[in-house]
């Protein structure tokens, strides 16, 4: 999987992602990053890429022309127009069922913005998802995008080192990951549930199910609508009330 990020700082997204797991996924030929810098695309000695907006008003806003032109870059190197992703406040949150959405998608173009925007036209032109990762402003979308990046790559066969890790963690089935131990078996007189420890692998499984189940209506009710239960989840919710 290729991820192309059009941005103002490309260096913090090489810093970001060439690290961890990600690094490794890119050592290793699974995706790869193609940090784009706009002002490369700025047409002019000084490398402006931002003016005054119309109309008035505080900041600057990013010009069209560096951003299609960096945009271009991207749809000439892999010969079609992929999905762009502009992250902003103003979009659609990102969860769990969309890095999988976007995972299925061989290239994936970022669009970092910075003061107070960019032209609504460019945006208009290639933009074909706005994201948010959060109801807050952040000074770029450097950050958000390398978030998405992360998540999404799980996702991609072979990353991670267990690939059915990826399977159970939080929000599989809408549901929150169970609570993790490991040894020591007693720490500051602390024990792991003995459940854990007792080598029945049925038991274990229905113990984290349930531990999930509980941990989701404590922390995340609201995700409770969406749970995917079966007769088993839902009998054992009931038995809570009794």
């Amino acid at each position: 999987m290729n991820f192309h990020v059009l941005t103002l700082f490309p260096e913090m997204i090489e810093q970001g992602i060439n690290t961890s797991i990600t690094g490794r996924a890119i050592e290793k030929g699974l995706i790869s990053l193609n940090a784009i810098n706009i002002r490369d695309y700025a047409g002019n000695k000084h490398g402006q890429v931002d003016d005054y907006p119309y109309g008035g008003g505080a900041g600057m806003v990013m010009q069209p022309g560096p951003v299609y032109r960096s945009y271009e870059s991207v749809t000439e190197k892999i010969g079609y127009k992929p999905r762009v992703i502009y992250l902003t406040p103003q979009g659609k949150v990102f969860n769990q069922s969309m890095a999988e959405e976007f995972s299925e998608e061989e290239d994936l173009v970022f669009l970092c913005g910075h003061y107070e925007g960019i032209d609504e036209r460019v945006l208009e032109m290639i933009v074909t998802d706005n994201v948010s990762i959060g109801d807050y402003v952040l000074t770029g979308g450097e950050l958000p995008s390398m978030v998405m990046i992360d998540a999404i790559s799980r996702l991609v066969p072979g990353v991670l080192n267990n690939d059915v890790s990826a399977e159970f963690e939080s929000f599989n089935d809408n549901l929150l990951e169970y609570p993790q131990y490991t040894r020591p078996a007693s720490f500051m007189e602390r024990e792991v549930p003995p459940i854990l420890l007792s080598g029945n692998h049925p038991k274990v499984e229905e113990w984290r199910r349930q531990q999930s189940i509980l941990r989701t209506m404590e922390r995340r009710p609201d995700l409770m609508e969406k749970a995917e239960l079966t007769k088993q989840d839902i009998k054992f919710i009931k038995s809570l009330d009794k």
